[in-house]
């Protein structure tokens, strides 16, 4: 394995995510390997952010009937995180912006709205197909006007400070939205209430849960998994 080359990768495929094929076995290469596994992420990355991730490339929408009978529900915390009752909930949109503004969840209802039936994939390899509604990104986004510094996007929640950053490419993709509900309900703790990010063109790892803030910055943020070695771009 540690001979591995250019043409090794290939053969892989470069959409296959090395990073996380090795993660998935238990084994981490050694530092060659690491290596060469970091610049294919990398490449991954450049291919995903400049072709894979267009906004004219549109994940596949489904029937309500093709909606699964179930969907895995993972969070960090120890104990499933919950909104503290005693204090208001508000998404906090900062950054490189021109107006921050504090988003509460009956604003973000009052936005723009998209619901649409699509498949969810696991990077452990399940998929479930349901529905989400919520508000595109890009809304929210022309609500507090990112600046020409802005680059990229940080999602923050409140299960155990989880996090992770999105180019801002794969954030105003049409189908990338800021969901509240889930098959024609309100979001539940399983899946994040009361908001959480959502995009079929993401594996789930990239799609924060229980949001607090989304930050626009002009360096690339890191997140909880892809700080432990899953790309960072987590395209499908």
């Amino acid at each position: 394995m540690t001979s591995l080359d250019r043409r090794d990768f290939l053969r892989l495929g470069i959409v296959a995510g090395p990073a996380a094929l090795v993660a998935g076995c238990g084994w981490d290469g050694g530092p060659l390997v690491k290596s060469k596994l970091a610049t294919m992420s990398r490449l991954n990355d450049w291919v995903g952010e400049n072709i894979l991730q267009s906004s004219k490339r549109l994940a596949k929408v489904y029937q309500v009937s093709a909606r699964s009978t179930a969907m895995p529900a993972y969070h960090i915390s120890r104990e499933m995180p919950t909104l503290d009752v005693a204090k208001p909930w508000a998404l906090q949109v900062g950054g490189e912006v021109k107006a921050p503004a504090a988003l509460t969840l009956e604003m973000l209802q009052q936005l723009p709205r998209v619901t649409y039936t699509v498949k969810h994939h696991c990077v452990e390899g399940w998929t479930a197909v349901a529905t989400w509604t919520g508000v595109p990104f890009s809304a929210v986004a022309a609500l507090v006007q990112p600046t020409d510094r802005a680059r990229y996007a940080r999602f923050d929640s409140f299960d155990s400070d989880y996090y992770n950053g999105w180019d801002l490419a794969s954030a105003m993709h049409p189908q990338t939205i800021l969901a509240y509900a889930f098959n024609d309900r309100a979001l539940m703790p399983d899946h994040g209430a009361p908001l959480r990010l959502y995009s079929p063109i993401k594996l789930g790892y990239k799609l924060t849960k229980y949001l607090t803030r989304v930050t626009f910055t002009s360096s690339r943020p890191g997140g909880y998994w892809e700080d432990q070695g899953y790309p960072w771009l987590g395209g499908i």
